[in-house]
């Protein structure tokens, strides 16, 4: 799996982590990459929290890493609302690190819901019915809608957790309007990003995840190799129903596994 290459992309939420907690083995897996001169990249699809938070969360845990290679759904918006759309305004419907790193970025806040001319979606585990409004009225004075991702589930401490689609759902649902835009995984935006911090092409890479649909999706369409963890939102009986050109090319217990391969 290792031998011929020279990334690897590394999904944090289910593959790394379990909400706060570090999966077991996945800081010593990461010394053992770095060490085996393997460039890592982080490529997650969360777009509730600032680059800052990431990298701080990772901290914690003893795991020191470059600013640059935490590729966050919410960082891949920024850059692509500032690039092709530099001087307008969005409302932000997410924890506050999707406002961070907007502002980071240099992407101009809406004063007023009515104001804004994108809606940005994102995971808020912390929402109330005035910010949810709040985003129903930009999106009914024809913001249009972008979300960072439309992940329906995400691991936590508990076990499943609903995720972007559920709010995505609740604001096309009474609005009418669709979103037009996603930015998270398994889409280019985020190929595009990871490839070109780690300077390899893609058959070189290799992709490790939790989901099929995000991670190895990915994977599968730019033509890296894919490597499926069981720690996260999927279960090895799914894999199996899956018709071969779907399947990963590798399904591992957990990231712990990939030790093994070094």
């Amino acid at each position: 799996m290792l031998a011929d290459t020279e990334a690897v992309l590394l999904d944090l939420d289910g593959t790394v982590f379990q909400g706060d907690r570090l999966i077991r083995g996945a800081k010593e897996t990461i010394a053992s990459l770095q060490e085996a001169g393997k460039r890592i990249a982080y490529l997650s699809n969360r777009g509730n929290v600032s680059r800052k938070e990431g990298l701080e969360k990772l901290e914690r845990h003893g795991i020191m890493v470059a600013p640059e290679s935490l590729i966050l759904s919410s960082t891949v918006t920024a850059s692509f609302l500032k690039q092709h759309y530099p001087k307008a305004a969005v409302w932000p419907l997410g924890n506050r690190g999707l406002a961070q790193e907007l502002l980071y970025t240099g992407v101009k806040i809406a004063q007023a819901p009515e104001e804004a001319d994108f809606v940005v979606v994102t995971l808020h585990d912390k929402i109330t019915y005035e910010e949810l409004n709040a985003a129903f009225k930009a999106s009914s004075a024809g913001a249009r809608m972008i979300a960072t991702n439309a992940d329906k589930t995400y691991p936590d401490e508990a076990g499943q957790a609903i995720d972007v689609a559920g709010f995505i759902g609740a604001i096309e649902a009474a609005t009418g309007r669709k979103t037009e835009l996603v930015i998270g995984k398994p889409s280019c935006f985020m190929a595009e990003a990871a490839l070109t911090y780690v300077q390899a092409p893609a058959e070189k890479c290799l992709i490790v995840g939790d989901s099929l649909e995000s991670d190895i999706g990915l994977g599968r369409m730019q033509g890296m190799k894919t490597a499926l963890v069981l720690t996260g939102n999927t279960r090895k009986e799914a894999v199996e129903l899956l018709p071969p050109k779907r399947q990963p090319d590798y399904v591992l217990n957990s990231i712990d596994d990939l030790r093994g391969y070094l």
